[in-house]
């Protein structure tokens, strides 16, 4: 990418859900073994109403979700390159930019790995011991508007951002896991 290129990506640019101007519904979770989760998403175009319409009900599944910081596409059953995150007030969470979405998002640049334990709506009984970068660069474009994005974040973010672009990808935290003694049964506190 050209200097030129990479000075037309500008954060998040004041995105917010809202500039989705469509109300967002509640999606059912799909959960493994449902065959979307194993296929990689295709690309989408950011300004279709059927992605503005897809982005604004991951949100709003997303915000109805206890303890959910992200949702991808095949995650409600859509075989798309589109996620939502937003990792605010959660206690690892360093960076933090809020509620966004990314359609077609990839990494550009990843470093400092680190080991982290994950959960997933997906698989709602495990979780497991990851090793993700723990700071991260990556592209995409904003649903609704179509700018291209370019974010930099790091820790409990960076993190998040991985774990919703492999759900795109077709892959599962169990996926990446360093094997079954990595796996672990979710806990549940009443």
């Amino acid at each position: 990418m050209s200097d030129e290129q990479r000075g037309s990506y500008a954060g998040l640019g004041g995105w917010t859900p809202e500039t989705l101007a469509v109300a967002g519904e509640v999606r059912a979770v799909v959960s493994a073994p449902h065959p979307v989760l194993s296929r990689a998403g295709g690309d989408v175009d950011p300004t279709a109403e059927e992605t503005v319409r897809l982005a604004a009900d991951l949100v709003a599944t997303m915000r109805v979700s206890p303890g959910c910081v992200g949702l991808a596409a095949p995650q409600v059953g859509v075989g798309a390159r589109v996620f939502a995150v937003d990792v605010t007030g959660h206690p690892k969470a360093v960076t933090v930019h809020g509620t966004f979405v990314l359609c077609n998002a990839r990494v550009v640049e990843a470093t400092r790995w680190k080991p982290g334990r994950e959960g997933c709506m997906s698989v709602p009984d495990l979780t497991g011991d990851v090793k993700r970068a723990s700071r991260l660069v990556v592209e995409g474009d904003l649903p609704g508007t179509g700018a291209p994005v370019r974010l930099v974040t790091d820790g409990f973010e960076a993190r998040a951002l991985q774990h919703e672009i492999d759900h795109c990808e077709g892959l599962l935290f169990l996926d990446r896991v360093a094997g079954a003694h990595a796996v672990y049964q979710r806990k549940v506190y009443l």
